[in-house]
This record gives C-alpha cells, sequence and structure tokens, in this order.
C-alpha cells in the first residue's frame, strides 16, 4: 500500500498540513518541522500523488537532470544528490542523456521520459549556444550545473579558473616546476580558454614559470583513451613534465596508464592530479589527487533554485558559486 500524507504525518509527529506545507514547499515552516517532515519523506519512501497535484496546480512534479555523460565518474554520486534534495520539496527526477553533440530540449517523448518536466536542470561545463535557446524557447526553467556562464539562467557554477588554479599551486606546493595540463579544447588554439586553462595557466605565470607550448594539451573529449594519448606524448619528450594537472578523473587515470607504461613512477617521476573525485581515483593504484566540489551542495541548491523559479518566473537570474577542495592522495606526494 503506498505511502499517504498521514502515515508521513504520523512518523514526524507533526499535522497532516504541516507534512502538505513541506512537501508543496511552502515558506513559512520552520526548519525543525521542515528537516523532521523530509527525514520522514526519506523514511517512508513516500512519493506524491503526481496526477491529483497536475489537475490543482498545473505542474507534473518532475525535475529533468540533463548531463552530457550518464557514465560519466562521479554522475551518479550527482544523481543521488539530485534525486533526494527533489523528493524533499515534493518533486521526481528523470535522468537525460544528452549525448555526444546534441542540442536536445527538455527530454523528448520518444526516450520514454514523462512529456513534460516542471524544470530542467543542466549539468555541463560547456553548452552550445543552441542548446540553450532551445531550452529557453520551451518556457521550461532552466538551472545550470558546471561551469559555463549563461546570464539567462539561474547558475550553480563552479569556478573552475580558481579550481584548476589551486590545482596546479598544490603541484607547485609539492616542489612540481614543470607542470604541464591535459583536457584543454581543442579549439582554444584559436578561440577563449576555458576557465580550467586560464587557472591553470595564472597559477604557472604567477609562480614565474614558463612551461614550453605543448605541455598545454587538447583533448577531443574526457575519455580514459584521450588522457593516454595526451600523456603518452608528454612522457616521451626531452623536457618531460614532472606533473600533470588532468581537467577530469578520467583522463588522470589514463595519464596514470601511461606513466606506467612509460617506466614512470607516480609520484616520484611525475605527480597526477584530476577534477572529479571519482570513486575510480579513489581506488586507483597510486590513488589520485583530485579536484572535488560537493555534489549534495550542487543539488540542493540547483533544486531550490529551480522550484523557486517555478513560483517566480519573471525574477532575475541568480548565480551561486559552489565551493571546491583539494583531495591530496598518493598520486601528489611532495618530490623528494
Amino acid at each position: 500500500m503506498a505511502t499517504t500524507l498521514r502515515d508521513v504525518a504520523r512518523h514526524a509527529r507533526v499535522s497532516v498540513k504541516t507534512v502538505s506545507n513541506v512537501v508543496n514547499d511552502h515558506p513559512h515552516v520552520s526548519d525543525d518541522l521542515r528537516r523532521r517532515v523530509r527525514e520522514a519523506v526519506d523514511a517512508l519512501g513516500y512519493r506524491p500523488n503526481l496526477a491529483a497535484r497536475t489537475l490543482r496546480t498545473g505542474r507534473t512534479g518532475l525535475l529533468a537532470l540533463v548531463v552530457p555523460d550518464v557514465e560519466a565518474p562521479g554522475l551518479h554520486g550527482l544523481a543521488r544528490e539530485v534525486v533526494r534534495a527533489a523528493s524533499g520539496q515534493g518533486f521526481r527526477v528523470v535522468v537525460e542523456h544528452l549525448g555526444p553533440g546534441t542540442d536536445r530540449p527538455t527530454p523528448p517523448a520518444d526516450t520514454g521520459a514523462p512529456p513534460g518536466v516542471d524544470a530542467v536542470l543542466l549539468g555541463a561545463d560547456t553548452v552550445s549556444p543552441g542548446l540553450i535557446d532551445a531550452h529557453l524557447g520551451t518556457g521550461t526553467p532552466l538551472v545550470l550545473l558546471g561551469e559555463c556562464r549563461e546570464p539567462r539562467c539561474d547558475q550553480v557554477a563552479v569556478d573552475g579558473a580558481r579550481a584548476a588554479a589551486d590545482a596546479t599551486e598544490h603541484l607547485l606546493r609539492a616542489g612540481r616546476r614543470r607542470i604541464a595540463a591535459i583536457g584543454a579544447r581543442p579549439d582554444e588554439a584559436t578561440g577563449p580558454a576555458q576557465p580550467r586553462t586560464l587557472g591553470y595557466q595564472r597559477a604557472v605565470r604567477r609562480a614565474g614559470l614558463d612551461p614550453p607550448a605543448g605541455y598545454l594539451r587538447a583533448t577531443a573529449e574526457h575519455r580514459y583513451e584521450d588522457g593516454y594519448r595526451a600523456a603518452r606524448w608528454l612522457f616521451v619528450q626531452e623536457h618531460r613534465p614532472d606533473a600533470v594537472l588532468c581537467y577530469s578523473d578520467r583522463l588522470a587515470i589514463g595519464a596514470l596508464r601511461a606513466a606506467a607504461d612509460a617506466g614512470l613512477r607516480v609520484p616520484a617521476d611525475v605527480a597526477v592530479i584530476g577534477f572529479g573525485d571519482s570513486e575510480e581515483g579513489r581506488y586507483s593504484r597510486p590513488s589520485l589527487t583530485s579536484v572535488s566540489v560537493d555534489p549534495a551542495f550542487l543539488a540542493r541548491k540547483a533544486v531550490a533554485l529551480a522550484t523557486a523559479r517555478l513560483d517566480r518566473p519573471d525574477a532575475p537570474p541568480t548565480r551561486i558559486t559552489a565551493p571546491h577542495t583539494i583531495l591530496p592522495r598518493e598520486s601528489t606526494r611532495p618530490a623528494r
């Protein structure tokens, strides 16, 4: 038998009206009551009656999490936290895969996803203007999660430039001076650099270093093989780097394999740092130092922005910057 509002109220020791207010995100509920109700919702697995809600409010009670790569390391953590945050607000979540090079708006019917969603959370570090236009053209609220800057949308942003600079400075403090970077976009040679490239370049210049132009390696994607190929090229150069900043954990794990195949020891001969704090990185040998952004923070803020936008569709866009942390592990131990 399905869990009801009355069941949640009994578990949380509050009134049915309070549970309804929390589920429907009414503002005049104390933090303590809201916490108790959400804990009860999670414990009992309560799901609101979407059909009744749609008839009453015109909303489906669905949020879409749209991502470019459903297999990307760390995505399961973000998706889990989005589901948890959305559930606390009385929403369910569908996940839509953009796929390489696709510019699709909210989940279409032929994917098997529900025909309509109340808001879209778009997780991507780079988003094409065509994709943004497509989403905005639907009139569905859009929240971006990533490093791209789009003044027309609400956004929970990662400061990629600051994060890359901090990662580079971590390598500098470990005694590294020949620091390369893997993951630049191929078009950065002729166009604007992405934030992580800018952060890397600023950090090495502040340290008074002038790395060779070849130290900035572009990759078509952030796959393991892209990191492997870029690192193999770096490791056969006459002036081989003693550290590599990788723009994702996948690239970094590829670089770890390339170092092993080249007969290099990590971190004795070369240090490696990634982005994303993936499970693969935590269990690699050596374990991978990585830049981490709390997925729970991203999810809570993104869901809050989406639900606020539903209530105030004409409000100015809001941008929230997510904090990041460098998680030191074996792959960047200081050079002796």
